[in-house]
């Protein structure tokens, strides 16, 4: 059985080679001949076409029968009836093969989105547009395309149809005139944080008898973001002033070379650039600037997507998806405060086994850089947390607070925060069980370290319950990206 799946592998493999070969011969004809490219030998080099088929409801047996209908008819006395037969077979079975192969020359489809990213259960306006470029009307022309979420198409002439598979089909149907343009819309909702692809498409057309259909799928493929969801620390039951610690410090060896608080005389260790020469003018005699403590924060996040001890033991989607947003919101809180915020997570993206690392930065696309990081996280882990932490420290300043959010309080991640501790990081665990970490209390300290326990019944977790307070805020600090804007082959 497996040799016989390996053949058909090989088989199909080398149909798409001697398919693309043949369409770049076409096209080294059509250049040289100087004759109009056809883009459905482009979009067959690009890999575009993935699938084309014709369907028939005509034997090879119809067109021979036409002739000897019309033969018999001339043999037998010139018999009006089977002659008129004859030629009447042959017109619409001419028609129909002309028809059949122009049918899909000159049609494209094209998705239009209001926007591309958003958070769980907002709204995305997708507008459908279908074109018919050539002269030649159609009688009927229908598209599918493959959608992950059922689409919302209220007072709409597209249906649509759902499969075992989970995914769902938007399918639309037009009869089209020559040089026509229409537009349809649908509206998508995402429950949840994700990467979700929309496509291919399939179309597929014939001639005005309904004898020939000719059907073609399209690699034409929209990738939509939802982040997750966002809250408030409060309704995470984190305090909304100073949750990871006092930020100002009253002695630290780093300075903040904008704030300036005075001057002084000038020592030998001080640096020579540092020296106000207006003021050494004025008093005679070396001056050198003081500034005030460097306040600045970097936040360093780090997410643990085990929800269970071992990783043979599964995982709890939901536990997760707590766990990714409470993530999400203190890369919010902290963005918001002005603070430089990294993300790292021993989760990785879809076909991937990369852990996830977005460094430390204060640009204003960091929050849409975090976001989608954390949309596209999966729950495979990568590595143990705790050895992520020891690595990915070493590359942090050390004016930089760490952050652990994770379901799973183990003896190893209690001992590899005590040591980046002692070694004078300042640390916080955020802790979602719905037990409290081994040995420690809502709002303890263990060896200096901050702990915050988050149980799932707190306000922000509640059934029904959604902030929008956080997640406006964030789509504030968000750059709007444009719409995606995806090259449409020209189909034919």
């Amino acid at each position: 059985m497996a040799e016989s799946f390996h053949d058909l592998e090989l088989v199909a493999h080398d149909t798409q080679r001697e398919t693309a070969r043949r369409a770049r011969q076409n096209l080294m004809l059509a250049a040289m001949s100087g004759k109009g490219v056809d883009m459905a030998d482009v979009a067959r080099v690009r890999g575009l076409v993935m699938r084309e088929r014709e369907n028939s409801i005509f034997s090879d047996a119809w067109i021979p029968l036409a002739f000897l209908f019309v033969i018999i008819g001339l043999v037998a006395g010139r018999n009006p009836g089977l002659i008129a037969l004859g030629i009447t077979l042959l017109i619409i079975v001419g028609i129909s093969t002309i028809w059949k192969n122009l049918s899909l020359f000159g049609v494209s489809y094209e998705r239009h989105f209001d926007r591309t990213r958003v958070f769980p259960g907002e709204a995305i306006h997708m507008n459908v547009v279908v074109q018919n470029d050539k002269r030649l009307p159609l009688t009927w022309l229908r598209f599918r395309d493959q959608l992950p979420v059922p689409p919302d198409i209220a007072n709409s002439p597209l249906s649509m149809s759902g499969e075992l598979t989970g995914n769902f089909v938007l399918q639309s149907v037009f009869s089209m005139q020559s040089q026509e343009r229409v537009g349809r819309e649908a509206v998508l909702r995402f429950p949840v944080r994700g990467y979700y692809h929309i496509g291919p498409v399939s179309y597929e057309s014939g001639d005005i008898f309904t004898l020939f259909t000719r059907e073609r799928e399209h690699k034409y493929i929209d990738t939509l973001i939802v982040y997750p969801q966002i809250w408030p620390l409060e309704e995470l039951g984190l305090p909304a002033k100073e949750p990871f610690g006092e930020v100002k410090v009253r002695h630290s060896l780093f300075t903040d070379p904008i704030r300036t608080r005075g001057i002084r005389d000038y020592m030998p260790q001080d640096r020579f650039r540092d020296v106000h020469w207006k003021a050494t003018a004025r008093r005679g005699h070396l001056q050198t600037k003081v500034y005030d403590p460097s306040t600045g924060m970097t936040l360093a996040v780090f997410l643990n997507v085990a929800t269970f001890a071992r990783h043979w033991m599964g995982f709890d989607p939901d536990l997760l998806e707590r766990t990714i947003s409470v993530a999400a919101s203190i890369c919010n809180y902290g963005i918001q405060q002005g603070w430089g915020v990294g993300l790292f997570a021993n989760g990785a993206v879809p076909n991937s086994d990369q852990p996830i690392r977005v460094q430390p930065g204060r640009s204003p696309t960091q929050l849409g850089n975090v976001l989608e990081a954390l949309a596209a996280v999966t729950e495979f882990a990568t590595g143990a947390i705790d050895m992520m932490l020891m690595r990915e420290s070493t590359h942090l300043s050390w004016v930089s607070t760490i952050v652990l959010v994770t379901a799973v309080v183990s003896e190893e991640i209690l001992i590899a925060l005590v040591r980046l501790q002692e070694a004078g990081r300042r640390v916080v665990l955020l802790a979602l069980g719905d037990e409290p970490p081994p040995q420690l209390h809502v709002g303890g300290r263990y060896n200096s370290i901050l702990i915050y326990h988050i149980p799932s019944n707190v306000p922000a977790f509640r059934a029904g319950h959604r902030s929008a307070t956080a997640t406006e805020a964030a789509l504030s600090s968000i750059p709007t990206p444009e719409p995606v804007q995806l090259e449409v082959e020209t189909v034919e």
